[in-house]
């Protein structure tokens, strides 16, 4: 079993606790992909894994060994930094097979091993070049081609692709989904970027404030969020959030007049947050709202419009159908389609 278990993890910079007891359990063979934003303990919990960073509390498991003190070399991981981390006075080939040789295996099997990672990578033509003379993407593959040499348990990625442009980020986060087909082992991946998270894992951890949030599928964070935070945070764009107040005829929305919206939903005595994507909104004629800022991206467009009351809605509309900065509109949508929230916990109301 090459799978991660962590039990009741802790860690602490001196009084300071910056990862609160995490539980999570990595079978063997998942990508899992930490998400959240920028300070949230995710980049220091991958670390503890690593065993670059030390295990206040708790118990780190990797392949059914408890490897909570041990060193890095010995917890059977490969990692892949943000900073590529070559050598720039080696090629390509020494940069692979670096780690490799300092352990003393033997050149003939460096250099099987080297190829059979080039091979996967599709590095073969680069080999003897050193990292100047390549590309960002370039860099990154050789980054994770040393990290295959090892033949690891475990791959951990931290942030790999915040370094290269939009275009080469695609590209790459498509070559990585290629990479675990092919190899079939344990991968735990750090980014911000939530499209990563949705379109690499089979497992996202939400982190906040070095707690698990919510834990889960794509899909399943995407359609049944726990809290207003997870909704927030899966799916791009965001998912609009507006006050709302509980009724007799459902819950009051003064972004749509106070236009009720009925549920069965049994609702608390203060106050509602609803939440709506913007694919589920419709635009009509009406009054309650201001086109601010069209974003017209071709096949479709993100309409910003302001309420009254200063909240801001995002639409997803047709590109074709755009309307104009100025214009005034209501919103139409399925009651079906709106998430509720308590006003106060920003748990989710079901």
């Amino acid at each position: 079993m090459n799978g991660v278990s962590l039990s009741k993890v802790i860690k602490k910079y001196g009084e300071t606790q910056v990862i609160h007891g995490v539980d999570l359990t990595i079978e063997e063979g998942e990508f899992c992909v930490f998400v959240g934003p920028s300070g949230c303990g995710k980049s220091t919990l991958l670390r503890m894994i690593a065993g670059l960073e030390e295990t206040t509390g708790g118990q780190i498991n990797i392949a059914g060994r408890d490897v909570t003190h041990a060193d890095p070399a010995e917890r059977g991981v490969a990692m892949v930094f943000q900073t590529y981390a070559l050598y720039p006075h080696m090629t390509v080939e020494e940069n692979m097979g670096f780690g490799l040789k300092m352990n003393g295996h033997p050149k003939a099997e460096i250099a099987q091993k080297v190829k059979r990672a080039s091979d996967v990578l599709k590095l073969e033509p680069y080999l003897k070049r050193k990292p100047k003379a390549l590309s960002g993407g370039q860099r990154q593959r050789v980054a994770i081609g040393r990290a295959i040499v090892r033949d690891p348990d475990v791959f951990l990625f931290d942030e790999p692709l915040s370094n290269l442009d939009a275009e080469l980020r695609v590209e790459m986060r498509v070559e990585i989904a290629h990479l675990h087909k092919k190899l079939g082992t344990t991968m735990i991946y750090v980014t911000h970027d939530q499209v990563e998270a949705m379109t690499l894992a089979d497992k996202i951890v939400v982190l906040r404030a070095g707690h698990i949030e919510q834990v889960g599928s794509p899909l399943e964070l995407y359609t049944n969020p726990d809290n207003k935070f997870v909704a927030g945070f899966i799916g791009s764009p965001a998912m609009n959030f507006v006050s709302g107040t509980p009724g007799e005829d459902g819950v009051s929305v003064p972004v749509l007049g106070g236009r009720a919206i009925a549920t069965d939903i049994a609702m608390p005595s203060g106050s509602v947050t609803v939440g709506l994507r913007p694919q589920d909104i419709q635009l009509a004629p009406g009054d309650d709202l201001t086109v601010d800022i069209v974003e017209n991206l071709g096949g479709v467009s993100y309409v910003y419009l302001d309420g009254a009351n200063g909240e801001r809605i995002v639409v997803e509309a047709k590109g074709v159908d755009a309307p104009q900065s100025g214009q005034r509109f209501t919103l139409n949508f399925s009651p079906d389609a709106a998430f509720y929230f308590d006003g106060t916990s920003e748990a989710r109301l079901r």
